[in-house]
């Protein structure tokens, strides 16, 4: 589609580029319909005549939000807390096995203190995280047969 003749770049049938050596040149004619990213094209002096360099990428979107603004803006789900409570009726060992089975990356140390945890204060919280991931950690422990509950992570750990 384009083709350089003579120092000149021909991008259509109408549209003929050419700039003199040193200059930045737009290739947009008129008001850019995309704004979000300008090209412009450098040519260099004799000797080198016609030959393109790389693009240079401007950024040119005016009153566009800074990345930390935007992430501001963006609405993150609130963290929940897993809450595992002691029964009368699951050994420890079973316990343990359940939580290391549900739990993505629970350890065997991690799993025994919880349950110790829960043992002793009759509840324990057992993970924080994303109200989709909590309500499914919950159900699977509940689904083999331990008591279990979510709650907003509100306020700190």
């Amino acid at each position: 589609m384009e083709t350089a003749i003579r120092g000149r770049l021909t991008l259509s049938p109408n549209t003929v580029f050419n700039p003199k050596p040193g200059e930045k040149q737009s290739l947009c004619k008129g008001p850019c319909t995309n704004r979000g990213i300008l090209m412009a094209i450098s040519t260099t002096g004799a000797g080198r005549a016609g030959v393109l360099e790389k693009p240079v990428i401007e950024r040119t979107t005016p009153g566009r939000e800074s990345e930390f603004d935007v992430r501001k803006s963006r609405k993150i789900a609130p963290p929940y807390r897993v809450i595992l409570h002691n029964d009368n009726f699951n050994k420890r060992e079973y316990v343990v096995q359940v939580l290391m089975k549900v739990i993505p990356g629970m350890t065997l140390d991690n799993a025994v203190n919880i349950m110790q945890e829960a043992h002793y204060n009759g509840l324990a919280v057992v993970i924080i995280c994303a109200q989709a991931d909590a309500e499914e950690h919950c159900m699977q422990l509940r689904g083999n047969g331990l008591l279990s509950s979510i709650e907003p992570a509100s306020g700190g750990c």
